[in-house]
């Protein structure tokens, strides 16, 4: 039996709510980003805690997995808790963001990648970790060796859902080795918190569509 064409049609079309939500996705990240630029501290603890909410309505409205959703919602969590500069709160949004990342971790499953990728990874994994380890506190050593490597095996197995999704891998651990590198008090880049932001906002957006993308495609290929 042949596919209808307005099904077809139907299973990508994006919802006004969907619009309006991405909108304001969008809006509370420049200002989060501007708010850094700017030194408006305010403005930064506002915008941030509303980012992930944002994007995990948008992908609500557009039919997304559970996991997804609720990888967000880690998300969201961890910024919440990163607001704070306590050591104990750093350990908690880092818990929350691993969550995360398990929860993409199972929503990818087995798909096929590369290899090579993953030597890639692996062996940025190690040599990033053997940098670090001598500079950081030696109570977050453990911690943040066991969450880079659950991280590293997000980056890595997002790339079995496209370019998009892979490149959201990438930009989430680069934003987290960022924020290593501050732990660890090396030198950093000028407005270090916008950079970190930037790369994060970006990944949580690229691994929505990504994710997305993936969905309606499977999903075409079966109506």
């Amino acid at each position: 039996m042949s596919a209808d064409p307005t099904a077809v049609r139907a299973v990508g079309a994006v919802p006004t709510a969907s619009r309006v939500l991405l909108a304001a996705f969008e809006l509370a990240a420049a200002v989060d980003l501007v708010s850094l630029l700017a030194g408006a501290d305010l403005g930064h603890q506002l915008a941030k805690p509303l980012l992930m909410p944002l994007l995990a309505a948008y992908a609500v409205t557009r039919g997304a997995p559970r996991l997804l959703t609720a990888a967000l919602l880690f998300g969201w969590g961890g910024d919440v808790f990163l607001l704070s500069d306590a050591d104990w709160a750093f350990l908690v949004g880092m818990g929350s963001f691993a969550g995360g990342h398990v929860c993409y971790l199972v929503h990818f499953g087995r798909r096929r990648t590369s290899p090579l990728l993953g030597a890639g990874y692996a062996a940025a994994l190690v040599g990033t970790v053997a940098l670090l380890w001598p500079d950081l506190p030696a109570e977050l050593r453990i911690p943040v060796a066991g969450y880079s490597l659950l991280l590293t095996a997000m980056a890595y197995r997002a790339s079995s859902l496209g370019l998009l999704a892979g490149l959201g891998g990438a930009l989430f651990l680069l934003s987290d080795t960022l924020i290593a590198t501050g732990v660890a008090e090396w030198p950093q880049l000028p407005a270090p918190d916008f950079w970190v932001m930037l790369t994060y906002i970006a990944a949580q957006y690229l691994l929505t569509m990504g994710v997305l993308r993936a969905m309606y495609g499977e999903r075409r290929t079966t109506v």
